[in-house]
């Protein structure tokens, strides 16, 4: 595929309307670099979310396993009204091809969620990871497949695999600031998608940066403000990122 196609794919999606994920949920990137190390907090609150404010808060430690595979852990919080859960997450990003090699980066994740306490069903998660530059223009455009098993939720509805779709363009001004715009978007079913009007759509402005440390250290972070773009969607979301980064 040419960049060109990419761009044609990534612009679609800004025009289209795209659906809320989870409060704390951030863009997967394909890279992995060899020997780091990181410390990893998110947080991110959506209001109103089913009637409820919404607020998940994470904490990680990874580590690239191979100069190909990063691997990382994390602790979550999750809360909507009254309703609280904790999850352990186990996440793996596997780069597979070579930075710059072809025209578009390629590398997928896979994710396992599991409560620790209250009442939540398992969930698994695997998708494709693509990034493409142009200039100081990075697009990046991401499809996931999400399946929930194990304990049912509290509505009884049966488990599906669900398609997500999530994607960011950003301009890299600088290093210690860039900024962009991202999307979250949920299709429903895999082979069965819900009608635009039904899924529930976030677009916002965020911004990027990475401040330099002593040692081949660094403080990466990111934060989106995400507005819902129709009744299926919170008001708007606010999500974070920052990583303590070393070798």
């Amino acid at each position: 595929m040419k960049k060109a196609s990419l761009l044609a794919i990534a612009l679609s999606g800004i025009l289209s309307n795209q659906v809320f994920a989870g409060p704390a949920d951030y863009i997967y990137l394909p890279m992995v670099e060899s020997g780091e190390r990181e410390l990893d907090i998110k947080f991110g609150q959506a209001e109103p979310l089913a009637d409820n404010r919404a607020q998940v808060t994470s904490v990680g430690y990874g580590y690239s396993a191979r100069e190909n595979w990063f691997t990382e852990i994390y602790l979550k919080d999750e809360r909507s009204g009254t309703d609280r859960v904790t999850l352990a997450e186990w996440e793996n990003k596997f780069q597979l091809t070579e930075t710059g090699q072809y025209p578009i980066d390629f590398g997928i994740v896979t994710e396992l969620e599991i409560p620790v306490s209250g009442t939540a069903p398992k969930e698994i998660k695997v998708g494709g990871l693509f990034q493409t530059e142009f200039g100081k223009l990075q697009l990046n455009g991401n499809v996931l497949f999400e399946r929930a098993f194990g304990q049912p939720d509290e509505s009884g509805a049966p488990f599906s695999t669900n398609l997500d779709y999530q994607w960011q363009a950003k301009y890299r001004w600088q290093p210690e600031l860039e900024f962009g715009v991202q999307g979250f978007s949920g299709m429903g079913k895999w082979n069965d998608w819900s009608q635009q009007s039904t899924q529930a759509n976030s677009i916002g402005p965020a911004v990027f940066g990475k401040i330099k440390l002593e040692n081949r250290r660094a403080i990466k972070y990111n934060a989106a403000w995400l507005k819902g773009s129709n009744t299926n969607s919170p008001n708007h979301t606010f999500r974070t990122q920052i990583e303590y980064e070393f070798f």
